[in-house]
C-alpha cells in the first residue's frame, strides 16, 4: 500500500528549482506530443519556442504578449500573499477594456496629451470596481472569493458582448461586432517602429518595481504577508482583515483593468469580443510558477508570453491546431501542482501488515 505524508522538512531549494523541473517536463512531454501528431518532436519544439524569437519583431511581440499577462499576474500575486484566492482578473481585465472602451469612444473628436492617461484611468477604475464587487461580498455576506470572481468573468464576458453588438457598436462598421476605430490621441505611443510594442511594457515593468516595493518594504505589504500567514494573528495585531482584503482585490482589478485598456488603445486599437486570448486565466499559472515573487513572475510572464506565440506560429508553419497553446499551458500547471505537492508530502510503500498495525491504533486514539 501507499502512504502519503507530510515532509518533516521541506527543501527549500527545490522550492526554488520546482518552476524549473515542471518546464523541462513540459518540453518533454511537448517533444511526446509532437511525435504522436506525426512531427518531428525536434522540429516541433523549435518551431515553438525558438522560431518567434528569430527577428527583432518577434522579440517586441514577445514585449507586446507579456505586458498584459505581468500585469495581472502581478496583482494577483498580491492577493495570494494574503490568501485571497481572486480568479477573476480575466473579468476584471475585460471589465477594465471595455470602460477604457467607452472613455476612448467618447473622446473621438478630443485632442490634447490629458485625452489618453485619462482614458488608461477610466479602464484602471473600472478594473477595481469589478474587483471591488467580490470584495465586499466576502467581507458583509462572507460569500467566497473563489465562486464569486469565476462567475464575474461570464458576467464581464457578456456585458463587452452586449456593448460591442449593442450601443458601442460602429454604425459604419459593416454589422461586425466591434468599436468604430479610437482616435490617434488615444492610442499608445510605439517604442519601436515597424513594431507593435509600446509603452504598455513600460507600466508593466513599473507594476513589477511598485508590488516588489510595496509587499518587502511597506508597513501595508507587512499586513499583507501576516494575514496569508496566519489570519488569526492578524487579527490579533490588529491588522483590519477586510480592510486589506478589499485592498488586494481593488488593486489586482486596477492592474487587470489596466491591462484590458492596454490592450485596446495598443495593439488592437478598438474594442472587439476576443480582447483577451485568457491572459487573466494564463496569469494564474504565471503567478504560482514565478513563486509569488515579482522577479520570478516577471520571468515566467515571458514565457507564457512565448507560449502564446509558439501556438500561434506552429499553426503557420505547421498546420497544427492553435489548441496546442492551452495544451501546453495545462501541462505546465500540472507538472507544477505534481513538483509542489512532492516537495510538501513524500509516498512511502507500507506492508499490508503495517497498514493493518496502523488502522487500529488509530482507530482507538
Amino acid at each position: 500500500m501507499f502512504k502519503v505524508e507530510k515532509r518533516p522538512v521541506e527543501s527549500r531549494l527545490m522550492g526554488y528549482l520546482s518552476p524549473v523541473l515542471a518546464a523541462v517536463l513540459t518540453l518533454v512531454s511537448g517533444a511526446l506530443l509532437f511525435l504522436l501528431l506525426g512531427q518531428s518532436p525536434l522540429e516541433g519544439l523549435y518551431t515553438f519556442f525558438v522560431m518567434p524569437l528569430s527577428d527583432l519583431y518577434g522579440l517586441s511581440e514577445l514585449g507586446v504578449k507579456a505586458a498584459p499577462i505581468l500585469l495581472c499576474a502581478m496583482g494577483l500575486a498580491v492577493c495570494y500573499r494574503a490568501k485571497v484566492w481572486n480568479i477573476g482578473a480575466e473579468g476584471q481585465l475585460l471589465f477594465g477594456a471595455l470602460i477604457g472602451s467607452w472613455a476612448a469612444l467618447q473622446l473621438l473628436q478630443a485632442e490634447g496629451a490629458w485625452v489618453l492617461p485619462l482614458v488608461l484611468l477610466a479602464g484602471a477604475l473600472g478594473g477595481m470596481f469589478w474587483g471591488l464587487i467580490p470584495a465586499l461580498l466576502r467581507t458583509h455576506f462572507n460569500t467566497n472569493e473563489i465562486l464569486t470572481t469565476i462567475m464575474l468573468n461570464y458576467i464581464a464576458l457578456n456585458v463587452l458582448l452586449y456593448g460591442v453588438h449593442g450601443p458601442l457598436k460602429d454604425p459604419d462598421g459593416y454589422n461586425f461586432p466591434e468599436s468604430a476605430l479610437f482616435s490617434e490621441s488615444t492610442l499608445l505611443p510605439t517604442l519601436l517602429d515597424g513594431t507593435r510594442v509600446h509603452i504598455g511594457v513600460l507600466f508593466a515593468l513599473l507594476a513589477v518595481a511598485v508590488v516588489w516595493v510595496l509587499l518587502s518594504r511597506t508597513f501595508v505589504g507587512f499586513q499583507i504577508r501576516v494575514l496569508g500567514l496566519d489570519a488569526r494573528a492578524a487579527h490579533y495585531a490588529g491588522y483590519h482583515e477586510k480592510h486589506l482584503v478589499i485592498f488586494v482585490l481593488m488593486l489586482c482589478g486596477g492592474l487587470a483593468g489596466l491591462a484590458g485598456v492596454l490592450e485596446v488603445t495598443g495593439p488592437i486599437g478598438q474594442l472587439v469580443p476576443q480582447v483577451s486570448p485568457g491572459y487573466g486565466y494564463a496569469a494564474i499559472i504565471v503567478a504560482f510558477l514565478g513563486r509569488l515573487h515579482p522577479v520570478g513572475i516577471l520571468l515566467a510572464s515571458l514565457l507564457m508570453a512565448l507560449v502564446y506565440m509558439g501556438g500561434e506560429m506552429v499553426q503557420i508553419e505547421l498546420g497544427l491546431p492553435q489548441a496546442l497553446t492551452g495544451l501546453f499551458q495545462g501541462m505546465l500547471l500540472l507538472y507544477l501542482l505534481a513538483c509542489d505537492f512532492l516537495i510538501h508530502y513524500r509516498i512511502r510503500l507500507v506492508g499490508r501488515a503495517a497498514a493493518s498495525a496502523a488502522a487500529p491504533a488509530s482507530e482507538g486514539a
